[in-house]
């Protein structure tokens, strides 16, 4: 490489990544006089260079990794990957219609995720960076790996310990993070006995009423605004069409077709029963 062709490349380096040199050399000189101006531009300009090259990763591809790597890392949180885990990545993957090969990739994922010597945090760190600011797609992160850790009835400590890793990376507050767990819980129970509805009555029907108030995540106090509210809140999040639009892989759309039938579900039950009032 001439030394000319050599300068036009750095050159183009310098203006590609001259926010990152500027603000880390201001910084730094704020702080270390001129050498800091030199150091903090270098680092400055290799950290805005790191994160360009990530998110010239599709999100998507960053998503379906993520996702199963984590699922893999909660199974085996508590020690042993219980045939209810298994079975639930199994059935991600079966809603995804993966093929052969993105089934097999999937499965490698999950397998890696178990391996104790697993960095988390490596996997999550790029995830973090394109999904910052597409809540969305953040929240159905959250979920899915949710239900993993509820697949075979509770969540252990350990496993609560990944859950909290993950919120802690994609930026969760301790608040979110609880809403969200008690959401997956309702939801789990309103699935489980979403055929109930119609052969209980008096109290058993209550209880499952207040299943469908957790899936909006509601008290059964809240007002029909307030419901209603929670209602379209939920499925502006969930819609299909937008989760894709922000990096959803497109094999997930089914699951989050099925979320808002979850939702829309919950919504008409609680409908029903004020207007039954």
């Amino acid at each position: 490489m001439s030394a000319e062709h050599w300068g036009q490349k750095a050159g183009g380096g310098f203006l590609r990544h001259k926010t990152g040199l500027v603000v880390g050399g201001l910084i730094g000189l704020m702080f270390g006089g001129p050498f800091g101006l030199i150091f903090g531009g270098a680092l400055g300009f290799f950290a805005e260079r790191a994160i360009r090259k990530v998110k010239a990763i599709a999100p998507q591809q960053l998503f379906f990794r993520a996702t199963f790597t984590a699922m893999g890392k909660i199974a085996k949180a508590d020690g042993r990957v219980t045939e209810s885990e298994i079975d639930f990545a199994r059935s991600v993957m079966a809603q995804m219609k993966l093929n052969d090969a993105a089934r097999t990739l999937a499965i490698q994922y999950f397998t890696e995720g178990k391996q104790p010597d697993l960095d988390l945090e490596r996997v999550l760190r790029p995830l973090a960076i394109v999904l910052k600011s597409r809540f969305p797609v953040k929240l159905m992160f959250l979920e899915l790996q949710l239900q993993a850790a509820m697949a075979d009835g509770e969540m252990s400590a350990e496993e609560l310990k990944v859950i909290e890793t993950i919120c802690h990376h994609l930026a969760f507050t301790p608040i979110e993070m609880r809403a969200v767990v008690e959401r997956i819980r309702a939801a789990q129970a309103f699935n489980q006995h979403a055929g109930d509805w119609d052969r209980v009555s008096g109290q058993s029907q209550q209880s499952l009423l207040e299943e469908a108030y957790g899936v909006l995540g509601v008290s059964p106090s809240a007002s029909d605004a307030e419901v209603k509210k929670a209602w379209r809140k939920l499925m502006s999040h969930h819609h299909p069409d937008k989760l894709v639009s922000k990096g959803l892989p497109e094999e997930m759309l089914q699951l989050a077709k099925e979320k808002t039938q979850e939702i829309q579900s919950a919504y008409d039950r609680i409908r029903k029963a004020r207007d039954s009032q």
